[in-house]
């Protein structure tokens, strides 16, 4: 049984990303297509890595540290790679509570603002 295997345009689209983009992470090594002369082709790996890679992103990982997870599986296994992911992501909740605290502290600061402005229309 053949495995199913994406073409770059098919990756670019499944993915909903630019070709730039798809290219960029190659670049810097998270994905590492199979080549064919001068085609690209995206097996289950690079799907399953691409997933990973978007989820990561979405959370607000830098893509270096993506990189660094993932090569751990290879290097490591599974089980160093969750305990990685759970030191990342208990990282990356704490970065995202604080830009939280920031964000309303300004919308505080903003209505405040607003209201006071509009008092003196008013």
């Amino acid at each position: 049984m053949t495995e199913k295997r994406l073409s770059f345009k098919e990756m670019c689209a499944t993915y909903e990303v630019t070709p730039r983009t798809l290219r960029y992470y190659e670049y810097i090594e998270l994905l590492q297509p199979t080549r064919e002369g001068r085609s690209r082709f995206y097996g289950p790996r690079e799907c399953a890595r691409m997933t990973l890679i978007l989820r990561g992103r979405k959370f607000g990982f830098a893509l270096e540290d993506i990189r660094q997870w993932l090569s751990i599986y290879e290097n490591d296994g599974t089980e160093a790679q969750l305990k990685s992911w759970i030191e990342l992501a208990d990282r990356q909740l704490a970065e995202l509570a604080e830009q939280r605290a920031q964000l309303d502290e300004s919308i505080a600061e903003l209505k405040k603002l607003r209201d006071s402005t509009a008092a003196n229309l008013g």
